[in-house]
């Protein structure tokens, strides 16, 4: 998709897709390296997907984003959400969206070679690569 038409999108689109985007990483990661069920392969996504996770993983590797990154995930953090979080408190929820933001941004862009270096940086962050 254009940059310039992504761009002209709001950032809640970005994690829209974002959060699809990284549960769908995290799902297909789990099946590849665990021999879980389909019920346990759900119950360890989770603690990957939740907002406090999300929010602690962007946390881990902001210093390594590009400034245009750390503008992408500003412009989603900061973006009016209406929703109200069920199981996670405002701040944790207000850096999942934008954690989802920056995954879905970089998904829509086509920069697929930096968002696999992202995510591969949040499965080494949090030890995925140990379950």
């Amino acid at each position: 998709m254009e940059i310039s038409k992504v761009e002209a999108m709001s950032p809640l689109t970005w994690a829209y897709v974002g959060d699809s985007v990284y549960e769908t990483y995290i799902r297909t990661y789990l099946v590849e390296k665990t021999n879980l069920k389909p019920h346990k392969l759900h119950i360890k996504a989770i603690n990957y997907v939740k907002a406090q996770a999300q929010a602690e993983s962007l946390q881990k590797i902001y210093d390594s984003l590009t400034q245009k990154e750390q503008e992408i995930v500003r412009r989603a953090r900061n973006t009016q959400n209406h929703h109200v979080a069920k199981n996670a408190n405002p701040a944790d929820y207000m850096y999942s969206t934008a954690f989802e933001g920056l995954i879905g941004y970089l998904y829509l862009t086509g920069q697929e070679q930096r968002l696999n270096e992202i995510l591969k940086m949040i499965i080494i962050n949090n030890s995925i690569d140990k379950v």
